[in-house]
Protein backbone atom coordinates (compact mmCIF):
# COMPACT_ATOMS: atom_id res chain seq x y z
CA UNK A 1 0.00 0.00 0.00
CA UNK A 2 1.19 3.56 -0.64
CA UNK A 3 1.65 5.78 1.79
CA UNK A 4 -0.70 8.25 1.22
CA UNK A 5 -3.56 10.42 3.08
CA UNK A 6 -6.52 8.05 3.01
CA UNK A 7 -9.29 10.32 1.79
CA UNK A 8 -7.39 9.39 -1.75
CA UNK A 9 -8.24 6.04 -1.31
CA UNK A 10 -12.05 5.94 -0.63
CA UNK A 11 -14.02 6.75 -3.64
CA UNK A 12 -15.07 4.25 -6.00
CA UNK A 13 -13.69 3.74 -9.40
CA UNK A 14 -14.93 5.54 -12.01
CA UNK A 15 -14.61 2.81 -14.73
CA UNK A 16 -12.82 5.87 -17.46
CA UNK A 17 -11.58 3.22 -20.08
CA UNK A 18 -10.45 3.91 -23.72
CA UNK A 19 -13.50 6.02 -24.26
CA UNK A 20 -12.55 8.80 -22.03
CA UNK A 21 -8.56 8.49 -23.22
CA UNK A 22 -9.51 9.15 -26.78
CA UNK A 23 -12.05 11.81 -25.87
CA UNK A 24 -9.41 13.88 -23.42
CA UNK A 25 -6.79 13.74 -26.40
CA UNK A 26 -9.51 14.88 -29.02
CA UNK A 27 -10.93 17.67 -26.87
CA UNK A 28 -7.68 18.70 -26.09
CA UNK A 29 -6.75 19.07 -30.17
CA UNK A 30 -10.21 20.85 -30.45
CA UNK A 31 -9.50 23.42 -27.87
CA UNK A 32 -5.92 23.69 -28.68
CA UNK A 33 -6.23 24.06 -32.67
CA UNK A 34 -8.92 26.81 -32.04
CA UNK A 35 -7.56 28.53 -29.77
CA UNK A 36 -4.14 28.72 -31.89
CA UNK A 37 -6.12 29.25 -34.98
CA UNK A 38 -7.47 32.47 -33.06
CA UNK A 39 -4.45 33.87 -32.07
CA UNK A 40 -3.28 33.67 -35.49
CA UNK A 41 -6.56 35.04 -36.67
CA UNK A 42 -6.63 37.92 -34.68
CA UNK A 43 -2.76 38.73 -34.91
CA UNK A 44 -1.31 36.61 -37.32
CA UNK A 45 0.13 37.30 -40.82
CA UNK A 46 -1.93 37.43 -44.16
CA UNK A 47 -0.06 35.13 -45.51
CA UNK A 48 -0.73 33.02 -42.50
CA UNK A 49 -4.81 32.97 -43.50
CA UNK A 50 -4.70 29.10 -44.70
CA UNK A 51 -2.93 27.61 -41.40
CA UNK A 52 -6.03 30.07 -39.10
CA UNK A 53 -8.69 28.19 -41.12
CA UNK A 54 -7.45 24.77 -40.97
CA UNK A 55 -7.28 25.50 -36.85
CA UNK A 56 -10.83 25.99 -37.04
CA UNK A 57 -11.54 22.99 -39.96
CA UNK A 58 -9.77 20.39 -37.58
CA UNK A 59 -11.31 22.02 -34.26
CA UNK A 60 -15.50 21.74 -34.83
CA UNK A 61 -15.37 18.10 -35.81
CA UNK A 62 -12.80 17.45 -33.05
CA UNK A 63 -15.51 18.45 -31.02
CA UNK A 64 -18.12 16.36 -32.55
CA UNK A 65 -16.10 13.27 -31.97
CA UNK A 66 -15.14 14.68 -28.38
CA UNK A 67 -19.01 14.63 -27.84
CA UNK A 68 -19.79 11.08 -29.25
CA UNK A 69 -17.34 9.94 -27.50
CA UNK A 70 -18.44 11.24 -24.04
CA UNK A 71 -21.87 10.40 -24.95
CA UNK A 72 -20.70 6.55 -26.03
CA UNK A 73 -19.19 6.37 -22.42
CA UNK A 74 -21.69 6.58 -20.13
CA UNK A 75 -24.19 3.64 -19.15
CA UNK A 76 -26.92 4.77 -21.08
CA UNK A 77 -26.04 7.00 -23.91
CA UNK A 78 -29.67 7.78 -25.20
CA UNK A 79 -29.67 10.18 -21.59
CA UNK A 80 -26.69 12.27 -22.55
CA UNK A 81 -29.31 15.63 -22.48
CA UNK A 82 -29.66 14.87 -18.64
CA UNK A 83 -26.61 16.64 -18.41
CA UNK A 84 -27.50 19.51 -19.76
CA UNK A 85 -31.34 19.68 -19.22
CA UNK A 86 -33.18 18.83 -16.01
CA UNK A 87 -35.54 15.58 -16.70
CA UNK A 88 -38.66 17.00 -14.78
CA UNK A 89 -39.10 21.01 -15.50
CA UNK A 90 -36.93 20.52 -18.87
CA UNK A 91 -35.05 23.37 -17.58
CA UNK A 92 -31.44 24.38 -18.09
CA UNK A 93 -29.15 21.47 -15.73
CA UNK A 94 -26.51 23.89 -14.48
CA UNK A 95 -24.52 22.74 -11.58
CA UNK A 96 -21.95 25.34 -10.81
CA UNK A 97 -19.92 22.98 -8.54
CA UNK A 98 -19.67 20.06 -10.43
CA UNK A 99 -16.98 20.18 -12.78
CA UNK A 100 -18.85 17.75 -15.03
CA UNK A 101 -21.86 20.21 -15.59
CA UNK A 102 -19.55 23.04 -16.05
CA UNK A 103 -17.63 20.72 -18.41
CA UNK A 104 -20.80 19.71 -20.36
CA UNK A 105 -21.69 23.37 -20.64
CA UNK A 106 -18.51 24.45 -21.63
CA UNK A 107 -18.09 21.98 -24.28
CA UNK A 108 -21.85 22.41 -26.11
CA UNK A 109 -20.95 26.73 -25.97
CA UNK A 110 -17.68 25.49 -27.62
CA UNK A 111 -18.88 23.26 -29.62
CA UNK A 112 -21.17 26.33 -30.95
CA UNK A 113 -18.09 28.78 -31.43
CA UNK A 114 -16.20 26.10 -33.33
CA UNK A 115 -19.15 25.62 -36.21
CA UNK A 116 -19.43 29.56 -36.93
CA UNK A 117 -15.91 29.75 -37.57
CA UNK A 118 -15.75 26.59 -39.07
CA UNK A 119 -18.53 28.04 -41.75
CA UNK A 120 -16.44 31.02 -41.69
CA UNK A 121 -13.53 29.70 -42.54
CA UNK A 122 -15.20 27.93 -45.79
CA UNK A 123 -16.45 30.97 -46.64
CA UNK A 124 -13.07 32.99 -46.29
CA UNK A 125 -11.74 29.84 -48.91
CA UNK A 126 -14.88 30.71 -50.91
CA UNK A 127 -16.07 27.41 -50.65
CA UNK A 128 -19.61 28.16 -48.93
CA UNK A 129 -20.65 31.67 -50.88
CA UNK A 130 -22.83 33.25 -47.76
CA UNK A 131 -21.90 36.87 -47.52
CA UNK A 132 -23.55 36.79 -43.71
CA UNK A 133 -20.79 34.38 -43.04
CA UNK A 134 -17.73 36.93 -43.61
CA UNK A 135 -19.27 38.98 -40.82
CA UNK A 136 -17.37 36.67 -38.59
CA UNK A 137 -13.77 36.93 -40.74
CA UNK A 138 -11.05 38.46 -38.61
CA UNK A 139 -9.79 41.77 -39.68
CA UNK A 140 -5.73 40.54 -39.35
CA UNK A 141 -6.80 38.12 -42.55
CA UNK A 142 -8.84 40.68 -44.54
CA UNK A 143 -7.53 42.03 -47.21
CA UNK A 144 -9.70 45.34 -47.87
CA UNK A 145 -12.78 44.98 -45.88
CA UNK A 146 -13.32 46.92 -43.03
CA UNK A 147 -12.55 45.50 -39.49
CA UNK A 148 -15.39 42.83 -38.06
CA UNK A 149 -16.35 43.42 -34.76
CA UNK A 150 -18.40 40.20 -34.90
CA UNK A 151 -15.19 38.12 -36.34
CA UNK A 152 -13.50 39.36 -32.90
CA UNK A 153 -15.71 38.46 -30.43
CA UNK A 154 -15.99 34.89 -31.85
CA UNK A 155 -12.61 34.20 -32.11
CA UNK A 156 -11.63 35.81 -28.33
CA UNK A 157 -14.96 34.00 -26.65
CA UNK A 158 -14.42 31.15 -28.49
CA UNK A 159 -10.45 30.92 -27.85
CA UNK A 160 -10.90 31.40 -24.06
CA UNK A 161 -13.32 28.88 -24.69
CA UNK A 162 -11.26 26.47 -26.07
CA UNK A 163 -8.78 27.34 -23.55
CA UNK A 164 -10.73 25.86 -20.86
CA UNK A 165 -11.58 23.07 -22.99
CA UNK A 166 -7.81 21.94 -23.50
CA UNK A 167 -7.00 22.21 -19.51
CA UNK A 168 -10.73 21.33 -18.31
CA UNK A 169 -10.12 17.09 -18.59
CA UNK A 170 -6.86 17.93 -16.52
CA UNK A 171 -9.16 19.95 -13.81
CA UNK A 172 -11.82 17.00 -13.99
CA UNK A 173 -9.34 14.06 -13.16
CA UNK A 174 -8.12 16.17 -10.15
CA UNK A 175 -11.61 16.78 -8.74
CA UNK A 176 -11.98 13.01 -8.24
CA UNK A 177 -10.52 12.01 -5.32
CA UNK A 178 -8.59 9.22 -6.88
CA UNK A 179 -4.84 8.24 -6.37
CA UNK A 180 -2.50 10.15 -8.22
CA UNK A 181 -5.42 12.28 -9.88
CA UNK A 182 -6.37 14.20 -6.78
CA UNK A 183 -2.59 14.27 -5.02
CA UNK A 184 -1.45 16.96 -7.53
CA UNK A 185 -2.64 20.21 -8.49
CA UNK A 186 -1.05 20.44 -11.54
CA UNK A 187 -2.97 17.89 -13.79
CA UNK A 188 -4.88 21.26 -15.74
CA UNK A 189 -1.59 23.08 -16.16
CA UNK A 190 0.09 19.88 -17.78
CA UNK A 191 -3.10 19.18 -19.93
CA UNK A 192 -2.96 22.35 -20.98
CA UNK A 193 0.32 22.04 -22.54
CA UNK A 194 0.23 18.47 -23.81
CA UNK A 195 -2.58 20.41 -25.93
CA UNK A 196 -1.15 23.26 -27.15
CA UNK A 197 1.96 21.24 -27.97
CA UNK A 198 0.11 18.35 -29.48
CA UNK A 199 -2.51 20.74 -31.83
CA UNK A 200 0.92 23.16 -32.71
CA UNK A 201 2.21 19.19 -33.93
CA UNK A 202 -1.04 18.48 -35.66
CA UNK A 203 -1.12 21.47 -37.84
CA UNK A 204 2.40 21.32 -38.69
CA UNK A 205 1.51 18.13 -39.95
CA UNK A 206 -1.09 18.88 -41.75
CA UNK A 207 0.39 21.67 -43.05
CA UNK A 208 3.52 19.89 -44.51
CA UNK A 209 1.43 17.37 -45.61
CA UNK A 210 -0.41 19.82 -47.83
CA UNK A 211 3.12 21.15 -49.21
CA UNK A 212 2.36 24.66 -47.56
CA UNK A 213 5.19 27.17 -47.19
CA UNK A 214 3.89 29.55 -44.90
CA UNK A 215 6.05 31.61 -42.45
CA UNK A 216 3.33 30.47 -39.43
CA UNK A 217 4.61 26.92 -39.86
CA UNK A 218 7.90 27.91 -39.08
CA UNK A 219 6.98 29.96 -36.02
CA UNK A 220 4.53 27.17 -34.90
CA UNK A 221 8.08 24.76 -35.04
CA UNK A 222 9.40 27.14 -32.46
CA UNK A 223 6.27 27.71 -30.43
CA UNK A 224 6.09 23.56 -30.00
CA UNK A 225 9.38 23.89 -29.21
CA UNK A 226 9.40 25.80 -26.26
CA UNK A 227 5.65 24.36 -25.26
CA UNK A 228 7.35 20.92 -25.66
CA UNK A 229 9.98 22.57 -23.02
CA UNK A 230 7.26 24.08 -20.85
CA UNK A 231 4.98 20.35 -20.91
CA UNK A 232 8.16 18.47 -20.32
CA UNK A 233 9.28 20.86 -16.95
CA UNK A 234 5.71 20.98 -15.52
CA UNK A 235 5.00 16.90 -15.98
CA UNK A 236 8.41 16.53 -13.81
CA UNK A 237 6.81 19.33 -11.47
CA UNK A 238 3.63 16.56 -11.57
CA UNK A 239 6.12 14.06 -10.24
CA UNK A 240 7.56 15.66 -7.43
CA UNK A 241 4.04 16.73 -6.43
CA UNK A 242 3.01 13.34 -5.74
CA UNK A 243 5.32 12.79 -3.32
CA UNK A 244 5.39 8.58 -1.80
CA UNK A 245 2.36 8.51 -4.27
CA UNK A 246 4.80 8.57 -7.31
CA UNK A 247 5.70 4.89 -6.13
CA UNK A 248 2.35 3.76 -8.13
CA UNK A 249 4.26 4.49 -11.14
CA UNK A 250 7.17 2.03 -10.41
CA UNK A 251 5.17 -0.69 -12.92
CA UNK A 252 4.84 -0.94 -16.65
CA UNK A 253 2.83 2.73 -16.31
CA UNK A 254 6.12 4.20 -14.98
CA UNK A 255 8.07 2.81 -17.84
CA UNK A 256 5.39 4.22 -20.42
CA UNK A 257 5.54 7.27 -18.98
CA UNK A 258 9.23 7.84 -19.49
CA UNK A 259 10.08 6.13 -22.34
CA UNK A 260 6.19 6.64 -24.69
CA UNK A 261 5.94 10.22 -23.23
CA UNK A 262 9.27 11.55 -22.34
CA UNK A 263 11.45 10.44 -24.50
CA UNK A 264 9.62 9.34 -27.29
CA UNK A 265 7.29 12.56 -27.18
CA UNK A 266 9.38 15.70 -25.71
CA UNK A 267 12.89 14.93 -25.96
CA UNK A 268 13.19 13.10 -29.50
CA UNK A 269 11.21 15.95 -30.82
CA UNK A 270 13.24 18.63 -29.52
CA UNK A 271 16.38 16.57 -30.65
CA UNK A 272 15.11 16.44 -34.25
CA UNK A 273 14.23 20.10 -34.16
CA UNK A 274 17.25 21.50 -32.54
CA UNK A 275 19.50 19.02 -35.46
CA UNK A 276 16.92 20.16 -38.03
CA UNK A 277 17.67 24.24 -37.79
CA UNK A 278 21.44 23.44 -37.36
CA UNK A 279 21.19 21.29 -40.41
CA UNK A 280 18.80 24.98 -41.80
CA UNK A 281 15.96 22.55 -42.91
CA UNK A 282 12.56 22.84 -41.97
CA UNK A 283 11.35 20.11 -39.44
CA UNK A 284 10.32 17.06 -40.42
CA UNK A 285 6.80 15.54 -40.00
CA UNK A 286 8.84 12.57 -37.36
CA UNK A 287 8.92 15.34 -34.61
CA UNK A 288 5.01 16.27 -35.41
CA UNK A 289 4.45 12.51 -35.25
CA UNK A 290 5.91 11.78 -32.15
CA UNK A 291 4.55 14.72 -30.09
CA UNK A 292 1.11 13.39 -31.27
CA UNK A 293 1.97 9.64 -29.85
CA UNK A 294 3.43 10.99 -26.63
CA UNK A 295 0.65 13.47 -26.45
CA UNK A 296 -1.64 10.48 -26.45
CA UNK A 297 0.04 8.36 -24.43
CA UNK A 298 0.44 11.04 -21.61
CA UNK A 299 -3.65 10.51 -21.51
CA UNK A 300 -3.44 6.51 -21.51
CA UNK A 301 -1.22 6.93 -18.28
CA UNK A 302 -2.77 9.23 -16.24
CA UNK A 303 -5.91 7.71 -16.88
CA UNK A 304 -5.29 3.91 -17.09
CA UNK A 305 -2.81 3.95 -14.17
CA UNK A 306 -4.99 5.57 -11.64
CA UNK A 307 -7.84 3.02 -12.71
CA UNK A 308 -5.74 -0.06 -12.46
CA UNK A 309 -4.92 0.89 -8.91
Amino acid sequence: MIDAPSSTWFTVNPHWQWYIVFYFFVGGLAGGCYFLAAVIDLFGRRADRPLARLGYYVAFPAVLVSGLLLTVDLSRPLRFWHMLIERNTLGPMFKYWSPMSIGSWALLIFGIFTFISFLAAFADADRVHRPALRRFQLPALRTLRAPSLAGRIVAVLGGIFGFYIAGYTGILLAVTNRPIWSDTPLLGMLFVASAASTSAALLILLAQRGGWRLPGVVDLHRFDDWVIVLELVVLIAVMVSLGPVLRAWLNAWGVLLVFGVIILGMIAPLMLSFRARRSGIASTTTSAILVLIGGFLLRVVMVLSSESI
